[in-house]
């Protein structure tokens, strides 16, 4: 496969084989919703936050509230489930997103701050070193053989770990 090339899988077609990591086993976390609305409406991604803020201001939008790092990566699972998964690229030109692409479209639209966002990439190199993997975590994703199961799990236990440590 050359580097230009995109995989992709759609959510339907998912296989979900337990290859967590020890200690992992049987971790299931609820799909959660963005916001009220579920996955971000088109109107936020359509308009720039400078415009997004200027109605703010004039009480004509409301933003979402930006969440914590453990919401925020249970929200980059659940936008990857919606939207589908892929490598290679943050968005693929049929809208399937890669980690670092979830965590863009949740990041423009105003429900993650840059801070929490990077202590939740923190916690996603903590989930991997704990599985003896020393590479940044986009690089991982976009491995040959990678599977959504393993990103899923990279997620679930990234999240459960912001949680014990109350983020």
């Amino acid at each position: 496969m050359s580097t230009t090339q995109t995989r992709t899988q759609t959510p339907s077609s998912f296989t979900t084989p337990d290859i967590r990591p020890s200690g992992v086993a049987g971790l299931r976390v609820p799909p959660v919703e963005l916001g009220h609305a579920g996955t971000p409406p088109w109107s936020h991604r359509l308009l720039p936050p400078f415009v997004r803020g200027l109605l703010v201001d004039l009480g004509w939008w409301q933003d979402p509230a930006p969440q914590p790092p453990s919401t925020h990566l249970e929200q980059t699972l659940a936008v990857l489930r919606k939207y589908g998964w892929c490598q290679s690229l943050d968005v693929t030109p049929t809208g399937r997103l890669c980690i670092r692409g979830a965590q863009n479209v949740l990041q423009k639209t105003g429900y993650i701050t840059p801070e929490a966002r990077e202590k939740a990439v923190g916690y996603m190199q903590q989930a991997l070193a704990e599985a003896g993997i020393t590479m940044q975590f986009f690089a991982w994703n976009d491995l040959p053989d990678q599977q959504f199961s393993a990103v899923q799990t990279l997620l679930e236990r990234a999240a459960r770990l912001a949680r014990e440590n109350g983020e």
